[in-house]
């Protein structure tokens, strides 16, 4: 006997056979009334859309539903569009925008439906890269539902659409989607919805649905998808053409007798055999044993029967035949489905005609579900509540999202649980340090009765630290120091920790009075505290007299140009967001008298230093000069905001009588410009991979920083390499914020250095971050050809664009690149390839250059060349690529 198949084929798991078939009409009154009148009155209640990326309200032309920005749900992430050449009149609105999360490895979405928990929600999340970042590197990463990973996201290319989208009833009324950083790809999402089911339909004995088709038989393929208002609760159905037998279609309408409220336009054509002895048959591989799944499939006699014909059959399952003979209704709609999961190595549903039949069997729509098994674990209620409020309290920590515990592995950053099954999973330790707190401790820390470390070192923390850090029954350690405390200890803290049931730190804390005497001293009368304020009020006029004018005195002398705006920060130790204050004894204390020297610059010395905890640094000591003041203040300013993997960064600062100096993270691989020059000379792939570094930084500088920033002095001295040849940008004394975002430039004065110097903006004084770019393009003509930005040309000095020009126009590869590579590349299309990209950022006109993105995506595959040279030069000759291609994916216009 024959059988048929629809046109997908989706490889699906299982792992035991059981099953029931039930067979539905009207059993359930309830949600049929509420299915109708969804439809039939277009009620949206229950109904939560979100386009996310995008700024503004609007209604969707195609399902005439009202999509609202992610704003309100989500409190990180950064609105992006696609590239146009991936948009078209027939892509969906909610594709043109994502929101991305370059921070944080877990980023929430949190949905309240206003009907609560414990109700049938379905939730679908849309993904389509579009080449958002221009990097054209699709990413890969998990997908969360609560506290479980739902599943994960890959995107094969940039016009792929994935749809991911699963029945689900929460256990709280707070349901969370999260997006999870796998280190494959930066996570994104393009849109989200909700919506309330009927309580009656898709049950299930646990878990949830995680769909993963759902189908109506279409005659040609220029069906379209059919979703609301068609369909009451907005599933997708998509058009499935059959590839053997017949498609029979009706033009009236076809009700739906059971809660599922199928629509009409779904139900209206039918898939049948060519011939009486053939069957159905809907078959899916197994590949994973953990799995088990439902199914939905949803019959209606559409061909008006003459007298004498009958339609019925009866369902097979793996080869089990159903005692259960159904005979489709007239233009009314069956669903059959298994009431319990069915588990087995593979699925094979046969639909086969009874001895009776004289019609072969009908399908007209199915759905095919596997069971996701949504955990209900979370973290201990009252220290969600609690961290929740010290989350509030000091608004800082916004990649708190989610539940603080899990799932395992993506738990909150600074936090650490015990996930021990017999107790309810506890927070243990949280490591606030260097958070930019400010204010007193939050009362709320007292309500984490488990929490064994805490840390709060690093911070501008004051006030007195608070009696309620004693009743923390199993603190072990407790570090306070480096923020502002004043008043005496607890005497209960200071006894455990003389006992050694607690380690106690609160170094750096000048005002803070640490030893049992502080607190044994004998209260003051109140009529001697008046007499002492009153004495104080009089003093501290004086005094404030006196500093004004010393101020006053000190601005007309002083020879910094103008005054820092760090005064105000007090003593040694202190910090300013998160960088340390540091003396000029402990400057000399670091450096052993600053006895090796790492380099020097136009605004002064640089020296190695080691601080007491080993880190190592290297400190800048500034000249008197009132460049260097302007230098110091503009590198602390900026520095204060911006955070990148490719920009050095900044440890603290010292500013102490006419002492100004920087103390940076050491690079021990030393600059660019010295490995360029260095006998043992660098790789080509390794060139590239730090010319990928340097143009991420200024990448992040020109698009990542709100408002944007142009380095001004981009150059191989200011790109440092740390032992592993990882490559950062530094010496942003010279950099310029854009006041405005939406300015093209701004006129400044002339900065930087010959031979790197945008001729435009030397000419015009007119800055934007193409002059990075120009600066760029000569860097990389230096790791192209090892020379230098000034070389000789004959008898004179000149440019190195200038000397490069001519060469590359003459197309010998050999004359450009360096000749200690000449040997050793290759894969010269990604030399090409780079001397291209150079001589595109050195035009001389700012609109002819390259974005940086571009640039970062350029070489980006220009390393991919050389790392598939060197795969392809390590594999067997006989060896054969092998190409997995699935049938389901769902494409945007391909780019022009």
């Amino acid at each position: 006997m024959g059988f048929l198949q629809l046109i997908i084929t989706i490889v699906f798991l299982g792992t035991t056979i059981i099953t029931n078939i039930t067979f539905t009409k009207a059993q359930h009154i309830h949600g049929q009334r509420q299915g109708r009148r969804l439809a039939d009155a277009g009620d949206t209640t229950g109904f939560i859309s979100i386009d996310c990326g995008m700024n503004t309200s609007y209604t969707d032309e195609t399902t005439r539903l009202n999509y609202t920005p992610d704003e309100a749900y989500i409190e990180s992430g950064m609105n992006m569009d696609i590239l146009p050449e991936y948009k078209s009149e027939t892509t969906m609105q909610q594709l043109i925008n994502v929101r991305s999360f370059p921070e944080g490895n877990k980023n929430c979405y949190s949905l309240r439906p206003g009907q609560g928990k414990r109700r049938n929600y379905l939730i679908r999340a849309y993904f389509m890269y579009g080449n958002y970042d221009s990097l054209n590197e699709p990413p890969t990463f998990d997908l969360l539902l609560g506290v479980d990973v739902w599943d994960t996201v890959k995107l094969d290319n940039s016009s792929h659409i994935v749809i991911k989208e699963i029945i689900h009833t929460p256990s709280t009324d707070n349901l969370y989607v999260c997006l999870a950083n796998t280190d494959s790809g930066t996570p994104f999402i393009s849109g989200l919805e909700l919506r309330l089911l009927t309580d009656s339909i898709y049950k299930r004995s646990f878990g949830s649905l995680h769909l993963l088709y759902r189908y109506y038989t279409s005659s040609t393929f220029v069906n379209s998808v059919v979703r609301y208002k068609d369909d009451a609760f907005d599933r997708m159905w998509n058009p499935a053409v059959p590839i053997s037998g017949s498609s029979i279609e009706t033009m009236s309408e076809v009700g739906s007798s059971n809660d599922f409220s199928l629509p009409s336009s779904v139900m209206k054509a039918a898939l049948v055999p060519k011939s009486l002895g053939q069957s159905i048959q809907i078959y899916q591989q197994a590949t994973d044993k953990s799995t088990t799944f439902y199914f939905f499939l949803h019959v209606a006699e559409i061909l008006s029967l003459r007298a004498g014909q009958l339609r019925e059959f009866n369902i097979s399952i793996n080869g089990v035949k159903q005692s259960k003979i159904f005979n489709p209704l007239y233009l009314q709609t069956t669903t059959i489905f298994n009431q319990e999961p069915i588990t087995d190595s593979y699925l094979n549903i046969t639909i086969h005609k009874t001895m009776n039949s004289t019609l072969p069997p009908i399908l007209n729509a199915m759905e095919l579900y596997k069971v996701k098994n949504i955990s209900e674990l979370s973290t201990d209620e009252a220290d969600i509540l609690a961290i929740n409020n010290i989350k509030s309290f000091y608004k800082r920590m916004k990649d708190w999202q989610g539940d603080p515990c899990f799932p395992k592995g993506y738990s909150w950053s600074g936090v650490d649980c015990n996930y021990d099954s017999s107790n309810s999973t506890r927070i243990i330790s949280l490591n606030l340090s260097s958070k930019g707190l400010t204010g007193h401790i939050a009362a709320s820390f007292a309500d984490l009765t488990a929490v064994q470390i805490l840390d709060l070192s690093n911070n501008n923390l004051s006030g007195q630290i608070p009696e309620l850090l004693t009743d923390l029954p199993f603190l072990k350690t407790l570090n306070l120091s480096v923020n502002n405390f004043t008043g005496s200890v607890p005497k209960l803290l200071l006894e455990k920790s003389a006992a050694g049931s607690l380690s106690l730190s609160m170094q750096n804390n000048s005002d803070l009075c640490s030893s049992n005497s502080c607190t044994s001293k004998k209260k003051i009368s109140k009529t001697l505290l008046a007499h002492i304020a009153a004495f104080s009020a009089v003093l501290v006029l004086i005094v404030a007299g006196f500093i004004i004018f010393c101020i006053h005195k000190k601005k007309t002398t002083r020879m910094y140009g103008r005054p820092s705006p760090y005064h105000h920060r007090s003593g040694n130790g202190r910090r300013k967001g998160e960088f340390t204050r540091f003396s000029y004894s402990e400057l000399t204390s670091m450096t052993k008298s600053f006895q090796r020297e790492l380099g020097k610059g136009g605004f002064g010395v640089v020296y190695y230093g080691c601080l007491k905890d080993g880190m190592e640094v290297a400190v800048k000591m500034l000249s008197g000069t009132v460049e260097a003041s302007e230098q110091f203040t503009t590198e602390v300013e900026l520095l204060m905001d911006i955070r990148h993997k490719n920009l050095v960064s900044l440890v603290g600062y010292c500013e102490q009588g006419p002492t100004l100096a920087l103390v940076y993270e050491y690079m021990a691989g030393g600059n660019l410009k010295t490995n360029l020059l260095a006998s043992n000379s660098l790789s080509w792939k390794s060139r590239l991979q730090i010319a990928i570094d340097a143009a991420q930084g200024l990448e992040y500088l020109h698009n990542g920083c709100r408002p944007p920033v142009v380095h001004r002095d981009v150059k191989t001295a200011n790109i440092l390499l740390n032992k592993n040849l990882e490559a950062k940008i530094a010496d942003f004394g010279l950099s310029k914020i854009f006041p405005d975002e939406s300015r093209t430039h701004v006129l400044t004065r002339v900065m930087g250095t010959p031979g790197y110097l945008d001729p435009q903006y030397h000419q015009t004084e007119r800055l934007n971050e193409k002059s990075d770019v120009y600066s760029f393009g000569v860097v990389l003509l230096e790791l192209i050809t090892g020379k230098a930005a000034t070389v000789k040309m004959g008898e004179r000095t000149g440019y190195l664009v200038q000397w490069a020009i001519p060469i590359v126009e003459t197309g010998d590869i050999n004359l450009i690149l360096d000749e200690r590579l000449q040997q050793s590349v290759e894969n010269s299309n990604s030399v090409w390839r780079v001397i291209d990209t150079a001589m595109a950022c050195v035009k001389p006109t700012a609109n002819e250059r390259p974005t940086m993105s571009l640039i970062v995506a350029g070489l980006k595959e220009c390393l991919g060349m050389v790392i598939q040279t060197e795969q392809a030069a390590s594999l067997p000759d006989d060896l054969a690529e092998m190409c997995l291609v699935t049938s389901t994916t769902q494409m945007a216009p391909e780019p022009r």
